[in-house]
């Protein structure tokens, strides 16, 4: 019997509570589910440094981050739309990853945004994971008028978006497994 997958989540948001980081652990519970292990960095209590940025080459956290990121096979990502592309927050967290540390593993797409979907954030992801030598799967989700998508209890109300959570953990468990053979 081969490995679980190991996927590793990164919120585009620095809040713990945010609607990315819900939306990615809703994800997460779908893909332990089917057998996954699943780990979500910490941007509040590990914040990385912005790439450059003085002793930044050097921080605890970035090297803790890439650590995590070689050990996993599949990454969800999850991004405000702001100004029509994710976050500055997501923006930095990628550009601590390399293809050393990703390539040839499955990334998974979502997004938020506080009015209407649009697919911005989500394509200007999908761009980056290319650079770095990832595999975009091509089911993806953008949550609109996030600040009514939860119900009391924290889940998703919308039952398409639901069904697309379901059908986006079973890809990244698929294909993960595809590519690990």
């Amino acid at each position: 019997m081969s490995q679980p997958i190991k996927i590793m989540g990164i919120s585009g948001s620095y809040d713990n509570d945010s609607a990315n980081s819900r939306l990615i652990e809703l994800l997460f519970q779908r893909c332990n589910n089917l057998g996954a292990i699943t780990y979500m960095w910490d941007n509040k209590n590990k914040p990385l440094p912005l790439v450059g940025e003085d002793g930044s080459w050097d921080s605890i956290n970035v090297k803790e981050f890439q650590d995590m990121a070689s050990s996993v096979d599949a990454f969800i990502l999850s991004s405000p739309e702001f100004h029509g592309t994710m976050s500055g927050v997501m923006k930095n967290n990628l550009d601590w990853i390399y293809s050393k540390h990703c390539s040839g593993k499955i990334f998974a797409l979502m997004s938020t945004l506080g009015g209407q979907s649009t697919s911005n954030t989500l394509n200007h992801m999908r761009i980056v994971v290319r650079w770095i030598h990832g595999w975009a799967v091509p089911e993806q989700i953008a949550v609109p008028n996030i600040k009514s998508a939860f119900d009391q209890n924290g889940q998703i109300i919308d039952i398409n978006i639901n069904e697309r959570l379901d059908k986006l953990a079973e890809s990244i468990v698929t294909n993960s497994n595809k590519l690990r053979r």
